[in-house]
């Protein structure tokens, strides 16, 4: 399963920048619709297409590894 750190990216750019991100401004920046972004932050194992991802690691400057990461699942 791949897990998202949307949310703690927010946080992190809210508290570097000292103010409000609004995923309003991340669709409008992104082109990412703000069903797809909530769903990410909300949805366990929620799948999405790499374009996106793509899109997230510009507006947040950073890498795919911050945004997201690989747990094993379980299931055998």
């Amino acid at each position: 399963m791949i897990r998202f750190y949307l949310q703690k990216m927010i946080s992190e750019k809210q508290f570097k920048e000292g103010r409000r991100i609004t995923m309003a401004e991340i669709t409008e920046a992104t082109g990412i619709n703000r069903v797809t972004l909530s769903k990410m932050i909300n949805q366990k194992g929620y799948s999405t297409v790499t374009d996106n991802l793509d899109k997230l690691c510009k507006f947040f400057d950073c890498k795919l590894d911050d945004i997201a990461e690989f747990i094993p699942n379980d299931d055998k």
